[in-house]
């Protein structure tokens, strides 16, 4: 079974920086792909970005593009999500998931790696 462990989260004014953090646990080819996803108060769960294991390319939403960096460190079973320029609408919980897909090609790849959730970690801006 996959656990997935996100920490990083706070409160921040606009224009500030954070960096969210993903402790991936269980077994490796069913944490092929990993994602960041989030979601605001009233609303559906956005997908955020997207790394897929055989996929050169890491795929973002256009809401976050520029602006958030999404990176990972093998050794440590951890992903990251540097988010920068943060914006009041980007306030909402960050979940982290995981799924087996080693690959996906084209703009709906961002939201397909969604087989394991973390238990999420919020995020305020403040104006």
């Amino acid at each position: 079974q996959v656990h997935l462990v996100e920490s990083g989260g706070g409160s921040v004014q606009a224009g500030g920086s954070l960096r969210l953090s993903c402790v991936a646990s269980g077994p490796s080819d069913s944490r092929n792909c990993m994602a960041w996803f989030r979601q605001a108060p009233g609303k559906e769960r956005e997908a955020i970005a997207a790394t897929y294991r055989d996929a050169d390319e890491i795929d973002y939403s256009d809401s976050v593009k520029g602006r958030f960096t999404f990176s990972r460190d093998d050794a440590k079973n951890t992903v990251y999500l540097q988010m920068s320029n943060l914006k009041p609408e980007d306030t909402a919980v960050y979940y982290c998931a995981a799924g087996p897909n080693t690959d996906c090609y084209g703009p709906a790849c961002v939201r397909l790696c969604r087989d394991y959730w973390g238990q999420g970690t919020p995020v305020t801006v403040s104006t």
